[in-house]
């Protein structure tokens, strides 16, 4: 099972100044390698129907660069470009790794044969993380984490890693509010499952709403608290003040943080108020039922804010992991 811890970050000045030159140097490695992916798409296509295979001309095959391939050639980056010999060497790998997922989720289609939309270049400010594939079991030190060619950093841990549980990867993120790390941790011991089967006994129904976030068999309603409704006017307040900056000057940029702070604060507290309700349903001590939801077809609708402002997928999604971890 795996599951993900996140820890706010405490660094220095300098060792902001240096995480934020990675995520600029890998913004530009990530648009450089998607960019020779759609030069191979381009030369490799042709349009069948704007013209007869009889008339155009086929340009030789060129060889389609995968994630080997462009990670050999950082061989050269680093000989081209002195500077990302300061990046750890898994980080840099990592970015190609991206590449190739995004990639192949247009072409291919992801784990469920779906295509997903065309993979975009990232613009200043939207590379936001990078990861760290392998990280060492006691990069934990008492009120700090090591990371590789960054040192030591200190961690608010705010809560003790599980017992049994292995570190696998670890995130480093930007946020509005500052920099995070998220641990993911896998145990590889099997959780004992319940016995009893659901039944009309043992199971607890819910149908979510918009009237009532949710509302149980035994006719138990919750509220919806709106959150994104209620800080809409501030909100408004601040995208109308960003717009009266100039684009790329200093008070722009405080606007801007601002108002990614004020949307972050909106999405913690729907996550809080997500979690707060699955522990509530899992004090039951019962199986949970719940309909299916077409939640991107209602998001098309009138009703779109309101489905959103309700995060109806993100609160399944929570209570999944959390009755993953009993076990159920």
């Amino acid at each position: 099972m795996r599951v993900a811890y996140q820890y706010r970050l405490r660094p220095t000045s300098s060792q902001i100044a240096l995480m934020e030159k990675w995520l600029e140097l890998l913004r530009k490695q990530y648009n450089y390698r998607l960019a020779e992916r759609f030069k191979w798409w381009k030369q490799n296509r042709c349009d069948v129907h704007a013209c007869s295979l009889l008339v155009c001309h086929l340009p030789e095959l060129k060889d389609e660069p995968d994630y080997y391939s462009q990670k050999r050639d950082l061989v050269n980056t680093k000989a081209l470009f002195p500077e990302y010999k300061t990046i750890h060497s898994q980080v840099l790998q990592n970015c190609i790794e991206r590449v190739q997922q995004a990639f192949d989720r247009w072409l291919k289609g992801n784990i469920n044969g779906k295509r997903l939309g065309k993979p975009r270049f990232k613009g200043a400010g939207r590379y936001r993380s990078f990861t760290y594939p392998q990280m060492k079991q006691n990069c934990i030190r008492g009120k700090f984490i090591h990371l590789p060619k960054i040192g030591l950093v200190k961690l608010i841990q705010n809560r003790p890693l599980p017992e049994g549980f292995v570190i696998k990867t670890a995130t480093v993120t930007r946020k509005a509010d500052g920099w995070y790390v998220t641990l993911s941790l896998q145990d590889s011991s099997v959780p004992e499952l319940d016995p009893d089967p659901p039944t009309l006994e043992n199971t607890i129904g819910i149908d979510m709403g918009l009237d009532s976030f949710l509302v149980t068999d035994q006719g138990e309603a919750i509220p919806v608290p709106r959150y994104y409704r209620r800080a809409q006017k501030r909100l408004k307040q601040l995208q109308r003040s960003l717009s009266r900056k100039r684009k790329g000057s200093n008070r722009y940029k405080k606007a801007l943080k601002r108002l990614a702070k004020a949307h972050l604060k909106v999405a913690n507290q729907r996550k809080d108020f997500h979690d707060k309700v699955a522990k509530w349903l899992l004090s039951k001590g019962k199986h949970i039922a719940h309909e299916a939801l077409n939640v991107k077809g209602l998001a098309r609708t009138n009703l779109a804010k309101s489905v959103l402002d309700a995060g109806w997928t993100s609160f399944l999604r929570i209570l999944t992991v959390r009755l993953r971890e009993l076990g159920c």
